[in-house]
């Protein structure tokens, strides 16, 4: 038993470190070949290097090496006569490369020559290079004025939640929680008008261009049609089973289209009152709906996150779009262009028609955007439950002002919202209706100047937009 213990004590003793060593140069004396050495390099011989995305060509009447170096790995390989060129390798020497290389590096190489990146031209003895194509900046946007508050109307006793231009541009209409309809001159803005009918919120009205029509709409469920020469409802359009959020008329037809509580939107013939079409298919509250005279006809957006394209003559769907991940509160639809934008807590995102295809993110309004107009000059104007109003210039997706108006004295700093805003229709001044009861109305600084206001722009690099 005791000459055991004294072989075992007798047994060298080595780390880890020195027994993994140990076993690695075996490996690699079992696998080492000369085969596999570099080439030994001859100083009479010019090479062509080519290095990641650089390649350097240098003249020779001798035949050519070519050091690859790909993920730290160096191989050395005699190019055929196919390869004795001024400029750059031929394809098929570049192929008589690959298959001398191993699999992962051939593939690179063939990678590189078949457009993965492009070559710069070069003769002579210049050299040419492997360039990554130079990243997109953004465009400089066009600028536009800085709009300033230029008078605020009181005369509500709620939340001031809807506006509509009359076509003559002489007076506005508003209507609001104080379950009632008022009439405003725009030069002056005194009262001229209150109509009553309505028993809960006014949520939507629109003034028709082709008669003298003012059509409102409420959360108690009623569309009503008032006469402007007598002042009072001479139709009701009844049919919706919910509060009805927002309305619109058709520019070209005698359409009214309205939107509800119900998930659904409805298409009203203005003289003999008939539902023409329930557009169906949204999953929730349908918050808003705008009409054009080109297909499409009627657009909506919905608290289900998502915008339909709606055919107006078979009464179905033409597009879904789910790119909104939050409730779509707000359409605006460009007076010039045939394209659209869309108001969401996320994003506020612009379309094309008649398909609805994506074409930006209009990040920065972080917050829940109640409504939006854009104006011929391409300033879009967004506003948010939290007061805010953010000036975009709609090519660029640029924004270039940003105003928080103080509430009316007397109002608590939490009843500052935005909850219509409209052009009127010289453009030249923005009307908002907000939670503090109030009507604002903004104009252009004429003052200002680039020079006194520049565009603080910056052509940073685009990040891909995404849906």
């Amino acid at each position: 038993m005791f000459p055991c213990i004294s072989f075992f004590q007798d047994v060298q003793k080595h780390s880890v470190h020195t027994l993994v060593f140990r076993s690695l140069k075996r490996t690699h004396d079992m696998f080492v070949a000369d085969h596999a050495k570099p080439v030994s390099l001859d100083e009479t011989r010019y090479s062509c290097f080519v290095k990641q995305y650089a390649v350097f060509v240098l003249p020779s009447s001798y035949s050519f090496l070519c050091e690859i170096k790909i993920s730290c790995v160096c191989v050395w390989v005699a190019l055929t006569a196919d390869t004795q060129i001024h400029r750059n390798p031929s394809e098929g020497g570049i192929h008589a490369m690959a298959l001398a290389l191993p699999p992962s590096q051939a593939r690179y190489l063939l990678q590189m020559m078949h457009g993965r990146s492009s070559l710069l031209e070069g003769g002579g003895t210049k050299n040419s290079s492997l360039v990554a194509r130079k990243a997109p900046t953004m465009p400089k946007p066009q600028w536009h004025a800085p709009w300033k508050l230029f008078r605020v109307i009181s005369g509500h006793l709620g939340w001031v939640r809807s506006i509509a231009v009359e076509p003559g541009n002489q007076w506005f209409v508003t209507g609001a929680g104080d379950r009632t309809i008022k009439i405003w001159d725009l030069a002056s803005g005194k009262l001229k008008l209150s109509l009553t009918g309505h028993i809960s919120t006014v949520r939507g009205v629109a003034v028709s261009t082709r008669s003298p029509y003012l059509f409102s709409c409420g959360e108690d469920k009623q569309v009503k049609c008032w006469d402007l020469e007598y002042n009072k409802v001479i139709r009701h359009y009844h049919g919706h089973l919910s509060a009805v959020y927002d309305l619109d008329l058709h520019p070209t037809i005698d359409v009214l289209v309205t939107c509800s509580r119900d998930a659904t939107a409805r298409v009203w013939d203005i003289r003999s009152k008939a539902n023409v079409h329930t557009l169906s298919g949204h999953t929730n509250t349908v918050a808003t709906v705008r009409c054009q005279a080109a297909e499409p006809q009627i657009i909506t957006g919905s608290h289900d996150s998502t915008i339909r394209l709606w055919d107006l003559i078979a009464g179905k769907t033409r597009a879904t779009l789910t790119n909104h991940k939050k409730s779509v509160r707000a359409l605006a639809l460009h007076p010039r262009q045939y394209t659209l934008a869309s108001g969401s807590a996320d994003n506020i995102k612009q379309w094309t028609f008649p398909d609805g295809n994506f074409i930006q993110n209009l990040s920065g309004h972080n917050a829940i955007i109640n409504a939006m107009a854009v104006n011929s000059d391409g300033v879009l104007v967004s506003g948010a439950d939290n007061g805010t109003i953010h000036l975009w210039d709609w090519r660029t997706g640029y924004n270039f002002q940003r105003i928080h108006a103080a509430v009316q004295p007397g109002s608590l700093d939490s009843e500052s919202g935005i909850f219509a805003c409209m052009f009127d229709h010289s453009e030249s001044r923005l009307i908002t209706a907000e939670a503090d009861k109030t009507i604002k109305v903004y104009k252009e600084d004429d003052t200002a100047t680039e020079e006194s206001h520049p565009i603080n722009w910056k052509p940073e690099i685009l990040k891909r937009k995404r849906f």
